[in-house]
C-alpha cells in the first residue's frame, strides 16, 4: 500500500465532515477502486492555518517519510486575514518545496488543489465583506500558487469553480455554513482523480 501525506488546513482536516468525506480521504478510495493501492493519508493540517502555521505544524508534525504521494491545499486563510500576496507567494513556494521533499524529491509524487471562494457560501454572504474583492482576492492567491507549481513542474487542479458554482446549494455546504460538506468534496475528488492516477501510475 503506497503511503500518503495530506497538508493543508481546514479544507484538508475536513472541518464539519467525518474522515472518510474529507476530500482527501475520497481520492485515496476512488484511487483504490482503480486498483491504485493508496493508504488513507497521514494528516497535518488544522482548521484556521495559514501558510506559516503549516509550516510550524510541519515541524511540530515531523512526518516520517519518504512518501509515494503528498498533497498541498493552503492560502485560504492568508486571504481571509489579509496577508499580502508576495508574503503568500514566498511560503507557498516553500511549503511546495517541503512537500517535494517528503516525496523523495520526486515532484511527479506531488498534487496541489486550488482553494475554494468562500465567499460563494451562506457564511461569506453574511461576513459583510465586499465578496467581489473576496472573488478577485482568491483569484490572485490561487493564481500565484498555480505559476509556482508550474515553475516547479508539479501538478496542480483547479477546485474554485466547484466552489463557485455549488457555494449556495445547502446540500454542498457543511452545517457552518463555510465549509464544504462530503458531496462537494466528492466533486473535488473525482476532479483530481485522474491526474493522481497519471501521477501514481509513473511515480518512481
Amino acid at each position: 500500500m503506497r503511503s500518503y501525506l495530506a497538508l493543508g488546513d481546514s479544507y484538508t482536516i475536513g472541518e464539519a465532515v467525518a474522515p472518510a468525506g474529507r476530500w482527501t480521504h475520497q481520492l485515496a478510495a476512488a484511487l483504490r477502486a482503480q486498483d491504485v493501492a493508496l493508504a488513507d493519508p497521514h494528516t497535518v493540517a488544522t482548521t484556521g492555518w495559514t501558510t506559516d502555521e503549516l509550516d510550524r505544524g510541519i515541524d511540530a508534525d515531523a512526518p516520517a517519510g519518504p512518501f509515494d504521494f503528498v498533497t498541498l491545499l493552503i492560502g485560504v486563510n492568508n486571504q481571509y486575514r489579509g496577508a499580502p500576496l508576495a508574503t503568500y507567494r514566498a511560503q507557498f513556494e516553500h511549503l511546495l518545496l517541503r512537500a517535494v521533499s517528503f516525496a523523495g524529491g520526486d515532484r511527479g509524487r506531488v498534487l496541489v488543489l486550488s482553494f475554494p471562494d468562500w465567499g460563494c457560501t451562506p457564511f461569506g454572504a453574511g461576513s459583510g465583506r465586499d465578496l467581489g474583492t473576496v472573488a478577485t482576492e482568491v483569484d490572485a492567491f490561487n493564481a500565484a500558487a498555480q505559476a509556482i507549481c508550474v515553475a516547479q513542474a508539479v501538478a496542480f487542479v483547479d477546485i474554485t469553480d466547484i466552489s463557485r458554482q455549488y457555494g449556495h446549494d445547502p446540500a454542498m455546504i457543511a452545517e457552518d455554513g463555510l465549509h464544504p460538506s462530503a458531496r462537494m468534496y466528492a466533486l473535488w475528488s473525482a476532479r483530481a482523480v485522474p491526474l493522481a492516477v497519471r501521477l501514481l501510475g509513473t511515480a518512481r
